[in-house]
């Protein structure tokens, strides 16, 4: 491997799923301006729209996931070009 292209900054980062709650903890390079309080110990906090306990294919079931009002602005977008 090529030296120097790799970053050295690793840390502990609160990852958590926005769609049912679940927090979990991992080393990145992530920036953050939130912090989440997991077990009295601080962490940087990146939100996730899902993650491995929310989509389909690893928890088996079909969940339609819209937290932006995608599929709503998409139809609106579109609507005029229906006859």
């Amino acid at each position: 491997m090529r030296k120097g292209i790799h970053p050295e900054n690793y840390r502990m980062v609160a990852f958590k799923d926005m769609s049912n709650g679940d927090v979990f903890l991992t080393r990145s390079t992530a920036n953050s301006k939130e912090k989440l309080d997991v077990e009295g110990i601080e962490y940087p906090l990146i939100k996730l729209e899902i993650s491995r306990t929310s989509h389909p294919y690893y928890t088996g079931k079909m969940k339609l996931v819209d937290t932006a009002g995608r599929i709503d602005k998409f139809k609106n977008k579109y609507a005029k070009f229906k006859k």
